[in-house]
């Protein structure tokens, strides 16, 4: 019977660092490894998205993304 999760996917991910420490926290937090933690939160990406604000964030990330570049 073949594994649910296998990593067959390896790319290179340029990250904030208040977005890695979040994440390696979370990975902790969970028990996993950086990637399983990416993983989860992207295969269940519709179901820990709070629709209500996740517009609001992003609009205000993408105004910042030029100022955090520098």
């Amino acid at each position: 019977m073949p594994k649910r999760l296998r990593l067959t996917r390896r790319f290179p991910v340029a990250m904030t660092e208040d977005g890695y420490r979040r994440l390696k926290r979370f990975a902790a937090d969970a028990g996993l490894d950086e990637g399983e933690a990416l993983s989860f939160l992207f295969e269940n990406f519709d179901s820990i998205l709070d629709e209500d604000t996740f517009g609001h964030r992003l609009r205000l990330f993408n105004s910042e993304l030029e100022a955090r570049k520098k």
